[in-house]
């Protein structure tokens, strides 16, 4: 009788607070080693001290039949968070799921753009699994028989209390290989958790200031005049510009694509591109990675690309060396070197009827299922690589990511089109690494138009994609001075936004995140809500604290607490962790730690502030600001308490502060001796960024 091999783990620290184990013997091809990334090691120094979790003596690895099985322990009240860019739901556990690469199917069941196999614990501790398989996670769902907590038995026909989904006290979770590594995180928070993987993974992307101001992704046909004359429109009208993206059109052939541009829409292409970026706009270009017969690199790359098509095209080989540099010289040659902006890398995610099979074979040995979990980790890495190469940072789009994608300039979008799913998904990109936007693409109503721009307007890419519908933001004439106010609202606070992504960098901290990454978070019980207890765990496990999943409201950078409106609502009610909270807009004191119901009218989205918070704000712009260029600043405060905060420079668009060319300012609200409040900022050091023109102080809730 063959017995499967049943191993404790020996853990190895790698970075301060993370330890890798391995169980069997890994394959050598994995999503870490596709990101190729450098841990951001001066993040760690920055973190708390911590030992290895208890935890990690349970977690046990078993060989059988080629396949690896981990098990990891779970408390009664602990709830899991992660596990890739899920739409629908936060709390995973209790969850089956299948982590596998796919355009996102309506369910939370693993085939979605970016099934990252990482979660955090609400005990404060991650796991992440570095294999490049589809892997089968069993978040708290099946009961081992010697389980140390196992489930007890009940008679369905006389005990209500009976279910068919019993009690389980574990993770599992199969790798169809016959061995992998395995990552665990200390906290001691899930913050911590969180910001750990982050830096493991590089620290997250600091995207040019170009790339946090607003964005318009035209028709699929338009021609060089087209755009010239939408660039025109957006100015005449006073809305904000920073890069146009040219959909489908601009190529000479594409699905599958040529790379190439087509002559009579863009005859001149360096000259469009120049003139646009004398205009303060940046140019982003739609492709997907799939080469046309008639494309000049396709009998070099026929050779290098894989056994099946994609819509009759060839597929790169991106794990080879040779189809890298094909694909990466064409794009370099044909758009990085006359200053396209960035890109849009369309469907490397899915359907499986488009995509090539699981039986599809490639010249590195790497087999369909690898080359489907990883092609997105690819098409970022080299494209970050051509602009890297070039002293420029880039921004732009992507349909699929995993594991090691902190770093990449890339923000996540799909063809679903549900608002209030897209919240979720923001709030969930914050647990995985990856950056997401609830872009607006058409609406029914100029109700619902306005109440998707105030979403996107505090997302990680503040964009309408207009490629198919063609609608403008006045599109909907009774709504466009409001949207108009948002779009302006996005470009005074790109002083926050960008020191937020810096955070991000620098010390792990996503920019937007779920509200139970805060640090402590709880809130106090409404006296008619009814307190859970332990029998509910085996049909709703919990975290301890909150006794209700919050997926319709999100922290955008750590003082702003966001909560959309969506169509058809004129209330709703806001979770507000414990502290003191004020209101954006007037600095009104709305509540502590408790459920609040909010009527904020059509015109405002409700946005919620910190008490000593400080928001930097700079004057209402068109553009971005250039390199060099002074900002003339309003520092915001909210609340009674003093603050601090630190608001992040350098140039803006090249890598020169991966050298140290880039300054923190310490902003701070104290009160002088009659209990006034007054600010200061810090005087910039000599040699180091100094874009500040002038300051002035606004105290929100004192006027």
């Amino acid at each position: 009788m063959f017995l499967p091999l049943r191993s404790q783990i020996v853990w190895e620290l790698v970075e301060p607070g993370v330890w890798k184990g391995v169980v069997g013997i890994p394959e050598k091809y994995s999503l870490l080693g596709v990101a190729g990334v450098t841990p951001n090691k001066e993040g760690f120094s920055r973190l708390p001290d911590v030992e290895l979790p208890s935890l990690a003596h349970e977690i046990v690895g078993t060989l059988q039949d080629g396949k690896t099985a981990l098990r990891i322990p779970l408390d009664r009240k602990e709830q899991l968070y992660g596990f890739g860019l899920n739409f629908q739901t936060v709390h995973q556990r209790g969850k089956i799921l299948n982590l596998h690469v796919d355009h996102y199917g309506r369910k939370d069941d693993g085939r979605t753009h970016a099934p990252v196999p990482f979660y955090v614990s609400s005990n404060g501790y991650g796991v992440l699994v570095n294999s490049a398989r589809y892997l089968t996670v069993y978040a708290g769902s099946g009961a081992r028989k010697d389980s140390p907590d196992a489930p007890v038995a009940k008679d369905r026909n006389t005990d209500k209390t009976w279910t068919a989904a019993p009690y389980s006290d574990a993770v599992s979770i199969l790798v169809p290989a016959s061995g992998v590594e395995i990552y665990l995180f200390a906290g001691p928070t899930p913050m911590d958790v969180v910001r750990r993987y982050n830096l493991l993974c590089g620290g997250g992307t600091l995207p040019p200031r170009w790339g946090l101001g607003f964005t318009l992704r035209t028709h699929k046909l338009y021609s060089d005049s087209d755009v010239r004359k939408e660039a025109d429109e957006f100015a005449q009208k006073g809305f904000p510009l920073d890069f146009i993206g040219l959909e489908p059109g601009w190529q000479s052939k594409a699905y599958p694509c040529t790379f190439e541009w087509d002559k009579k829409r863009f005859p001149d292409p360096s000259g469009f591109v120049k003139d646009m970026a004398d205009r303060g706009i940046r140019i982003n270009l739609w492709t997907n990675p799939y080469v046309s017969p008639d494309s000049e690199i396709y009998d070099e790359m026929y050779p290098v690309s894989g056994s099946h098509t994609v819509w009759c095209g060839i597929v790169p080989d991106l794990a080879g060396e040779k189809a890298r540099k094909l694909w990466a010289d064409k794009l370099e040659r044909e758009h990085v070197s006359i200053g396209v902006g960035g890109y849009k890398i369309d469907e490397v995610d899915g359907y499986d009827r488009y995509l090539w099979p699981d039986v599809a074979t490639f010249p590195s040995g790497v087999t369909a299922e690898q080359m489907r979990q990883t092609y997105g980790l690819w098409v970022q890495r080299i494209t970050d690589g051509i602009y890297r190469k070039h002293n420029r940072r880039t921004y732009g789009l992507v349909r699929a990511s995993n594991a090691g994608a902190s770093s990449f300039p890339y923000v996540i979008y799909n063809d679903y089109y549900n608002h209030r799913d897209f919240i979720t998904a923001l709030i969930n990109s914050g647990f995985c690494g990856v950056l997401w936007t609830p872009e607006v693409r058409s609406s029914k109503t100029a109700e619902e138009w306005l109440r998707r721009i105030q979403s996107v307007v505090f997302s990680p890419m503040a964009m309408i994609d207009a490629w198919s519908s063609g609608l403008k933001p006045w599109s909907f004439p009774e709504v466009a001075d409001n949207v108009k106010e948002y779009a302006l609202l996005r470009m005074k606070m790109i002083p926050y936004w960008y020191t937020e992504f810096a955070r991000y960098h620098f010390d792990g901290i996503p920019p937007f995140y779920a509200v139970n990454l805060e640090p402590g978070f709880a809130f106090r019980e409404q006296k008619n809500e009814k307190r859970l207890t332990d029998a509910d765990l085996e049909d709703n496990p919990y975290l301890e604290a909150v006794s209700k999943e919050i997926k319709d409201q999100y922290m955008a950078g750590g003082s702003l607490l966001v909560a959309p409106m969506f169509a058809g609502e004129t209330n709703r009610t806001v979770v507000l962790p414990v502290g003191d909270w004020y209101d954006f807009y007037t600095g009104e004191y709305v509540g502590n730690g408790e459920r609040i119901t909010v009527s904020p009218g059509l015109d405002r989205i409700p946005v919620f502030v910190k008490d000593g918070a400080i928001i930097p704000m700079m004057e209402a712009s068109l553009h971005a600001p250039k390199t060099g260029q002074k900002m003339n600043l309003e520092i915001r405060h909210y609340g009674k308490s003093d603050g601090t905060y630190y608001l992040y420079d350098d140039d803006g668009e090249t890598f020169g502060y991966e050298k140290g060319e880039y300054s923190w300012r310490e902003i701070k609200v104290t009160r002088d001796g009659n209990g006034k409040l007054k600010g200061s900022i810090s005087k910039a050091v000599k040699g180091k960024p100094d874009n500040i023109a002038s300051v002035t102080w606004k105290f929100m809730t004192e006027k």
